[in-house]
């Protein structure tokens, strides 16, 4: 690739600057700028195809409008990385998604331009037109919002539910419809084709303006030329009804498509609509990975690639001698796949998710049976309800951060009905550089308090396999979470025959005399580590490994608490409403006493860093659990000597 030298983006400190340039210079700094970002996370790492498709529309809309004044708001963030280099983030860029640096995603607290916080999808016209709203009570009726969204996350139903109103809000309000056909992978659905038949069909403003300069040639005056434009205008929108009568019968004005590397022409409209009134869609075509050849063709595997040589385009794979632990998403992956061979019943649902969930290989061999919905987890629940309900077996494979989002559903369509759906839940616990809006740590607490709903956790490949199975069983009439976290597990010989589990009971790891640990999930991994090393120094400690925190298993922690005066729980999850709360209410109910240390996330908002740095920050990485377990023994044994001491 022919590197470009970084004269203009060296200029550009803030939009100021960028404002400095002339017009003609625009197609160079792109250049520049999309060179930057190739160079820079081919080295650090980061999203890549996204921002990469809109680095003229970044420079443009910068360029015209009066960021931070004018509000901008990036939908999900991946897109946002040329944005963040022109406002004012340039040298500190390489330190994106690291440890106590500059976060993935736009940030308020990062920076007067993020205007709005972003990280899940489909949130970005609701908050622009909240502050266009603002904006017009207030009286700054100059003042721009603009929403880029991109066509994946248009699918969800919140992007909907905000256009409806923006449509009859009268606000200074432009939505810029990012198209590429990608979200992470293909889109799927009746939007992306008829966005396709929108771009190939040609452009209704052009028509529209034709037919516009025709009517003022007719030799009409007055009221009679301004009525006739009118309804000439109104017929042209129901005769395009399958080009832009979408968009403008939501009473949006619609511009486009048009070409979303052209930085110039992109100018040029932006320009001329922010003084439009009136809420208005602009639709430009792009291509995810543009500039660089290997991302423009496997977009998937360019979304996110890690490290790689820029100039051959090899993605950097970490030389490792010997077999290698599976990532879980995979075991589900294959494990769902040799379910449903076995059970013609099982279907598999993902909102959005194939390759991130690994539920591409049930597709791959069962395509009838598994069903991409793309972004709508609301949608995904509540079909999952309606499947479930004519005697299919559900696998709902979503992310535990993404099923915030499906809540009301979990609540209203599965559990008040009790239906069977069984609920995988991806990227439990802390999940790495995508940060606080990514970590899958609060649906132990959200969802404990629902009657009926079994909630289960492995502690690797095996028993991840072996709760899918017993799941899937014929006879469960309750609702079946299953969450396993974002990564590698433990077992290289993973594929181990299925085996039933009766559900709410545990396990005992290791036999101990001084300390009980009572973990849920794969964090038992790390107890372990710490129970063995502890070993070494004279320390014995039991482990229990819950396996099911709802249904609890009672018969362990009376077990447990009638042979042990101290126990830590660990988790990967909120410390308020997780495995700790229910062992400590457990603990009040049946009256019995203990010194309790609860390990897991606090209650604090947890930014971005490696997963091993983030468990070490919270204090259940295996030296935080073997720190805890010293300083109980030693309290321990200074409060006996003290008992010792008064009864002398």
């Amino acid at each position: 690739m022919k590197k470009t030298k970084l004269s203009l983006l060296d200029q550009i400190n803030n939009p100021t600057d960028l404002k400095k340039l002339k017009r003609s210079q625009l197609p160079q700094l792109c250049d520049e700028l999309r060179e930057f970002i190739i160079e820079t996370v081919s080295r650090h790492g980061g999203h890549f195809g996204a921002s990469l498709g809109t680095v003229e529309l970044t420079a443009a809309l910068h360029y015209v409008m009066n960021t931070p004044y004018d509000q901008l708001i990036w939908d999900v963030g991946h897109q946002a990385y040329g944005h963040k280099i022109l406002t004012g983030r340039r040298d500190t860029f390489h330190t994106n998604r690291k440890h106590k640096g500059i976060s993935g995603f736009p940030r308020r607290e990062e920076s007067v331009y993020d205007a709005f916080g972003t990280g899940h999808s489909s949130t970005s016209i609701s908050a622009a037109l909240g502050m266009a709203l603002a904006a017009k009570l207030s009286g700054q009726h100059d003042k721009q919002h603009i929403a880029v969204i991109g066509d994946g996350a248009m699918t969800a139903g919140m992007a909907f539910e905000a256009l409806n109103h923006a449509g009859a809000s009268d606000t200074n309000l432009i939505v810029i419809l990012n198209d590429n056909c990608m979200s992470i992978d293909q889109n799927v659905g009746a939007l992306k084709d008829y966005l396709t038949h929108l771009t190939l069909t040609g452009t209704y403003n052009k028509f529209r303006k034709n037919v516009g300069k025709t009517i003022t040639k007719l030799p009409l005056v007055g009221e009679r030329s301004k009525e006739l434009l009118h309804r000439t205008k109104s017929g042209i929108k129901s005769m395009l009804s399958e080009q832009a009568n979408f968009f403008e019968a939501l009473n949006l004005r619609y511009f486009g498509p048009l070409d979303g590397h052209d930085v110039l022409k992109l100018v040029e409209t932006l320009q001329y609509m922010r003084h439009i009134p009136g809420p208005k869609l602009l639709h430009v075509i792009t291509t995810k990975g543009k500039g660089y050849a290997p991302a423009e063709q496997e977009k998937t595997l360019w979304h996110f690639p890690g490290l790689f040589d820029k100039v051959t385009g090899k993605i950097q794979k970490a030389i490792i001698d010997g077999p290698q632990p599976p990532k879980y998403q995979d075991v589900f992956g294959h494990s769902v796949v040799e379910l449903a061979e076995r059970n013609d019943k099982i279907v598999g649902i993902t909102p959005a998710m194939l390759s991130g969930s690994s539920l591409k290989f049930m597709m791959e061999k069962m395509p009838e049976r598994t069903f991409d919905v793309g972004i709508c987890e609301q949608h995904a629940v509540t079909l999952a309800a309606g499947l479930a309900t004519q005697g299919m077996t559900v696998f709902c494979n979503i992310y535990s951060s993404f099923m915030q989002r499906g809540y009301d559903q979990l609540v209203h369509d599965v559990v008040l009905q009790q239906l069977p759906v069984i609920f995988c839940l991806d990227r439990g616990g802390l999940v790495g550089e995508d940060g606080a809006t990514h970590h899958g740590i609060y649906d132990i607490s959200y969802s404990r308090c629902l009657p009926g709903l079994i909630i289960s956790a492995p502690m690797n490949e095996s028993e991840l396999r072996n709760l899918m199975y017993t799941a899937q069983l014929s006879g469960l009439t309750q609702p079946f979470m299953i969450r396993y976290p974002r990564g590698q597990g433990v077992m290289p010989n993973w594929r181990t025959p299925f085996r039933k589990i009766k559900i709410g009971t545990g396990r005992k790891i290791r036999e101990g005399r001084d300390l009980a640990i009572l973990s849920f999930g794969h964090p038992g991994n790390f107890a372990l580590e710490a129970c063995e090393e502890l070993e070494a120094d004279g320390v014995n400690v039991a482990l229990f490994d819950m396996r099911f925190v709802k249904p609890i298993d009672k018969h362990l922690l009376h077990h447990v608490f009638q042979h042990y005066r101290q126990l830590i729980t660990v988790e990967d999850g909120t410390i308020i409403g997780g495995l700790g709360s229910a062992v400590l209410e457990f603990m009040a109910i049946n009256n019995y006493h203990a010194d309790v240390r609860i390990l897991g996330v606090p209650d604090r908002i947890v930014e971005h860093g490696k997963v091993t740095e983030l468990h070490k920050e919270c204090g259940f990485d295996k030296d935080g659990i073997k720190a805890v377990v010293k300083e109980m023994l030693q309290q321990e044994r200074i409060i006996q000597k003290l008992v010792k001491h008064e009864s002398l």
